[in-house]
């Protein structure tokens, strides 16, 4: 029999009855009655009531255990008393009457917080006590819910036929799209490993190396800014290829492992597959975003073209985006969104209004020609009693900011289903475009296919040329990034040259795939869901360090353990750096 414990904290039920027991956990609240002392004790399963009895000698100590410290309670299980049944218990039907109780470990420091407590605590004294931070119900649910849905996929791959395989964690630097995490060697002076920003050329070369369709739950190294959706330093992917297979092929895949797995774990409703597919040009105009909200039923238009004949000189030679949206705006309304978008870098915000006879009313009416009005009306679709709010900037910002303000106005007029997860896919991204400096560079992944292949890139503008590429979204959130790979040498060498790349940097930097391409790549293709995002969503987490068991803060910092740190001397030079404290 264990030591400790005959049951956990959540098993003693009315059948165990005048039975002995043994439970272990952690002292909850403590309740001295004056001769009779009760102790919630707590595990990981639930929480059961033990009582001490007026006569026992276990009185007084059990009184002064300190809440927290871990104990051992060995007793009669016996029926609560009718008036202190607590049904929200599991074991709320019974107690233990303590026979002998034992601190194993008594806490000995005052608390930096109540633990178990719905009080707002700050983040980074949560951060710096995480062992404590996690002894909170809700924060273990989410755990047990991660380990439920990394083996639910793990299935599901396997089921599909999928391979899994772990690829290194020391690894080369590779251009990737972040900063990589360098790692010096001790036996090669000067030179560094890097932790994987992806297992992206591992991937492919498994492919090359026949194996058909491959998947893992991979951790991914990125040196880069934190936010709500994204956590510095690692992260975890559902991380898969296939050879011979198509954009298709790869959506056929996905699609039911991310159905099923929101199904299982969550009570909302699922949107059915297949997913919408939309055009990443489509996306940007009717949404505002590569990674559109589709429970938010309002979209963007462009009348650019239409405010060319007006005499709004705001408007004039700028990218016009409009936002229609149903029923009657207060005035206070108009001034609480102009405010908004003041705050978001606008200039101000216009609007109209439609009237009972179809005219219109606002800021910029008399602006607009009376021959163009019913243009207006019958270009947004205007009805009476609707309101048009208007974005003006050049096309990148006036793009950037009509989503903005799509998703305030969503989030203002309460037009969100939070009830409802929506999956799209956004296809067809460019292949290119232009830096700071108009200099071309890869839009998305460098080792895409892109659409029409070397005669693309030899024949049409850059800028005009499509990838393989695609992401999938759900809820507004970007949950995952995917391409057909570019398997073709000829193809790669000048989609690299274009974006500047010579063959000789093609080979330093992506050595083994330039090798390996040249002795029969299949066509391949494959994707990588974010894990720790999907759990946010499943859990209506508002951060992504609440799904992550020591995820580090928003500043790249482990405070509970203290890195980054120093090191000591001998360390830097067993790695042979030198550090300058300038």
């Amino acid at each position: 029999m264990n030591d400790y414990k005959t049951h956990t904290c959540n098993e003693i039920s009315i059948e165990d009855v005048g039975k002995k027991v043994r439970i272990a956990g952690w002292v909850e609240t403590i309740r001295d009655l004056g001769g009779l002392v009760f102790l919630d004790i707590r595990d990981m399963y639930g929480i059961t009531q033990v009582v001490t009895s007026g006569e026992s000698e276990d009185v007084d100590f059990a009184s002064h255990i300190p809440v927290e410290s871990t104990v051992t309670v060995y007793g009669t299980v016996k029926k609560r008393d009718e008036e202190t049944v607590n049904p929200k218990l599991k074991t709320g039907l019974v107690e233990i009457k303590i026979e002998e109780i034992k601190v194993l470990g008594k806490r000995t420091k005052n608390l930096p917080f109540e633990v178990n407590t719905n009080q707002e605590i700050r983040e980074d004294l949560r951060l710096q006590y995480r062992y404590l931070d996690l002894r909170n119900e809700r924060l273990q649910n989410n755990l047990k819910l991660r380990a439920e849905v990394l083996q639910f996929l793990r299935n599901q791959m396997q089921e599909q036929g999928f391979l899994e395989v772990q690829t290194p964690i020391l690894t080369s630097s590779s251009p990737e799209g972040a900063r990589d995490y360098l790692v010096p060697s001790r036996l090669h002076p000067g030179k560094f490993y890097a932790l994987p920003q992806a297992p992206q050329q591992f991937k492919q070369l498994l492919m090359v190396s026949g194996i058909d369709k491959y998947f893992q739950i991979a951790p991914c190294f990125r040196d880069e800014d934190a936010r709500a959706d994204r956590a510095p330093g690692e992260f975890y992917q559902l991380d898969m290829e296939m050879s011979f297979a198509t954009q298709e092929d790869v959506f056929q895949v996905m699609e039911p492992v991310m159905y099923n797995t929101f199904k299982k774990f969550s009570n909302k409703k699922i949107a059915e597959y297949p997913f919408p597919k939309i055009t990443y040009k489509e996306a940007m105009l009717k949404y505002g975003s590569d990674k559109p909200d589709l429970r938010n039923p309002l979209y963007i238009i462009d009348l650019s073209d239409f405010f060319k004949k007006c005499t709004f000189k705001p408007f004039i030679d700028r990218t016009v985006r409009a936002i229609k949206v149903k029923g009657h705006m207060s005035k206070g309304f108009h001034e609480k969104m102009l405010d908004y978008a003041l705050s978001i870098g606008m200039q101000g915000l216009g609007y109209l209004e439609v009237q009972e006879d179809l005219s219109f009313k606002g800021p910029i009416d008399k602006f607009i020609p009376d021959e163009l009005k019913k243009e207006l009306l019958k270009l947004a679709d205007l009805e009476k009693e609707d309101t048009i709010f208007f974005i003006a900037d050049n096309e990148k910002r006036s793009t950037e900011l009509a989503g903005q303000i799509r998703t305030e106005l969503g989030n203002r007029l309460n037009l969100i289903d939070e009830d409802v997860f929506q999956f799209c896919w956004i296809i067809d991204f460019p292949m290119f475009e232009l830096d700071d400096h108009d200099n071309l560079q890869f839009s998305h992944n460098p080792f895409s296919m892109p659409q029409g292949g070397l005669e693309a890139l030899e024949n049409q503008n850059p800028l005009e040329i499509l990838a393989y590429q695609y992401d999938i979204v759900c809820n507004g959130i970007e949950l995952s990034s995917g391409a057909v790979r570019n398997h073709d040498i000829q193809i790669m060498l000048k989609a690299f040259s274009m974006a500047g790349y010579t063959e000789e940097e093609v080979k330093t930097k992506f050595g083994a795939l330039y090798t390996a391409f040249q002795f029969g790549a299949p066509p391949h293709a494959g994707i990588a869901p974010g894990i720790d995002r999907m759990l946010m969503l499943l859990t209506n987490s508002e951060t992504i360090r609440e799904v992550i068991a020591f995820p580090l803060n928003s500043k790249a910092q482990d405070l509970m353990m203290g890195a980054p740190g120093n090191v000591r001397r001998d360390q830097l030079r067993d790695v042979h750096i030198l550090v300058d404290k300038k």
